[in-house]
């Protein structure tokens, strides 16, 4: 999974950046990636009961993680998932997550056309899809709730790049996510303003052609890059992996898609955008429009 889509609030100017929110972020390293919880809040210095919330709250979200990193790993010779496959841990005997993911991706390859697989060479790999989910189950099971605190803006958990965010009713913030250049690094490519909801980025950029077509068993060659956004991580993680798979000339999976939004950009650059499921493409400029 790429790493390219990231927060960003810029101030626009030196007055704003000295009275704006206040960015409290924890980090820690797990799943192969960095995972980073943000809450923000209006105050520089929130009351020590709510600062102590938040610290709680974020510690709660990176320990979990870290214990679904650890269930559901598959470079974990301890975790469950390494035993099922090793035959030492019967499925019924499995952490009910387990059997939440798998049918989750039981769901999500018959609706992709089996573009989206989770069974590979014989045995269960859902690391395709866990990581999405565990980024929004953490975030709603442990930061969504410090929106009920006085002076708390806005909270989000992201891993990889990868996000979920949500924003306290009322407040007045709005998260500027920023969609890289797959092509240039360090360039963005695009930027998303959103309050709520989930951004999730697929594609060659950072790791190569990592991404295999299932139906195939290959890597996808001259694959586009997808970002998808939706109101969960866990659509929009497995959702841009799809779109990765289907290449930049296939948009007939958004039919079975749940609400999205997003964009590929091809190999050689080229882009295609679409909006709650439908293709928003450019009109040529000496194209006549109805009026």
């Amino acid at each position: 999974m790429s790493a390219v889509a990231r927060p960003v609030q810029p101030p626009s100017s030196e007055h704003a950046r000295a009275a704006g929110p206040r960015r409290h972020v924890v980090t820690a390293e797990l799943m192969g990636t960095v995972a980073s919880a943000h809450v923000l809040t209006a105050s520089s210095s929130p009351a020590p009961d709510v600062a102590a919330r938040i610290a709680a709250a974020q510690s709660a979200a990176m320990d979990e993680l870290h214990e679904i990193d650890a269930l559901f790993s598959p470079f974990r010779a301890d975790s469950q998932i390494s035993l099922l496959r090793a035959g030492s841990l019967r499925p019924e005997d499995a952490d009910p997550r387990i059997l939440e993911v798998s049918e989750a991706c039981v769901r999500l390859a018959s609706a992709s056309g089996g573009r989206f697989d989770a069974n590979r060479h014989g045995w269960f790999d859902p690391t395709g899809y866990v990581k999405g989910w565990a980024v929004e189950r953490a975030a709603f099971r442990h930061l969504a709730p410090l929106l009920a605190e006085d002076g708390v803006l806005a909270a989000g958990l992201s891993a990889g790049g990868d996000m979920q965010l949500v924003t306290a009713p009322g407040a007045d913030w709005v998260w500027t996510v920023g969609i890289a250049d797959p092509l240039r690094p360090g360039a963005v490519r695009a930027q998303v303003p959103l309050r709520e909801g989930a951004v999730a980025t697929s594609g060659p950029a950072e790791r190569g052609a990592h991404i295999v077509d299932p139906r195939t068993g290959y890597a996808v060659r001259d694959a586009p890059t997808a970002t998808v956004i939706a109101e969960h991580l866990s659509d929009a993680d497995a959702w841009a992996t799809v779109a990765v798979v289907a290449g930049f000339d296939d948009l007939t999976w958004l039919r079975a898609a749940p609400d999205c939004s997003g964009m590929l950009i091809a190999a050689d650059g080229r882009i295609r955008r679409w909006a709650h499921g439908v293709e928003v493409a450019a009109v040529p400029a000496e194209t006549a429009l109805l009026s």
